[in-house]
């Protein structure tokens, strides 16, 4: 049972950074309503989920889209719904930059 619950695990993180990367090839492409979609879609599975789909989305897809949109100079706080938002700056602020 344990393996399978790592498993499961495992899967969630891999979800959340293809989920990042389908995100950030959005930006890319200039869809931007659809990014915002996808951040949307994000914040709700957060709100909504269990504390391991929540680390997944903090600690995958907020870091990879926070660090990919930082890297390309977009405004954050002009994409990231609120409970994002929180999460990147608990980051940050962690991080101590």
């Amino acid at each position: 049972m344990k393996v399978k619950n790592n498993q499961n695990i495992q899967n969630i993180y891999k979800q959340a950074q293809r989920f990042a990367d389908v995100t950030k090839s959005f930006i890319i492409s200039g869809n931007i309503r659809r990014a915002i979609r996808c951040m949307q879609v994000t914040e709700n599975l957060f709100t909504k989920g269990n504390i391991e789909i929540q680390n997944a989305i903090s600690n995958v897809y907020v870091f990879s889209v926070s660090s990919f949109m930082e890297i390309h100079h977009c405004s954050i706080r002009n994409f990231f719904p609120k409970n994002l938002q929180n999460e990147y700056y608990k980051q940050v602020n962690t991080s101590g930059i």
